[in-house]
């Protein structure tokens, strides 16, 4: 793995945004949403047992549901919030709806609201983004159980959950231009 953990996530950053852009996922700039950003230290807490749990079984889902949280915090940043800002670890009320199984299918209905054909094709977004940052991972020869594995699963996450809130807000209207 290379030395520095912000090398790691900063590569990592630019193959999954590079990989949304061609996809017509994102804009050109990243968008700047201090608000959603700041619930990430939250999530990334109470998250950690559920994905650390699931890692070594599933380890697309545990890296991938990050993705899906962070497009649910982007859709209720627009949805309202003024209410959800008060809501201290929204990672945790979207689990405990349905669970931490069908976590990604309650988000999917009931807060993005997309019907069937679309929620299959974010299923797959979410599946090779997952399936990339995985590859990622596992190609920069971290040593399972170190603290540097730790640092790279955290680093993995982070960019699951920016890539989420980039495309829901892509998806919601919100382009980036420069100016």
């Amino acid at each position: 793995m290379e030395s520095n953990p912000t090398t790691f996530e900063q590569n990592l950053l630019k193959d999954l945004y590079t990989h949304l852009k061609l996809e017509g996922e994102v804009d050109d700039m990243m968008p700047d949403a201090p608000d959603i950003e700041e619930r990430w230290v939250p999530s990334l807490n109470s998250y950690m047992p559920d994905g650390i749990r699931e890692f070594q079984n599933y380890p697309l889902t545990s890296i991938g549901w990050m993705m899906y949280v962070g497009m649910a915090i982007a859709q209720l940043w627009d949805l309202d919030w003024e209410k959800y800002s008060q809501v201290e670890d929204l990672y945790t009320m979207l689990r405990d709806v349905r669970g931490y199984d069908e976590m990604d299918e309650y988000i999917t209905e009931e807060i993005l609201k997309l019907d069937a054909k679309r929620a299959d094709e974010l299923t797959k977004l979410v599946g090779n983004c997952a399936a990339r940052t995985y590859n990622y991972m596992m190609r920069q020869g971290v040593e399972p159980g170190t603290a540097e594995a730790l640092q790279a699963y955290v680093s993995c996450l982070h960019q699951m959950y920016l890539m989420g809130a980039c495309v829901q807000l892509h998806r919601m209207g919100y382009h980036m231009v420069k100016m």
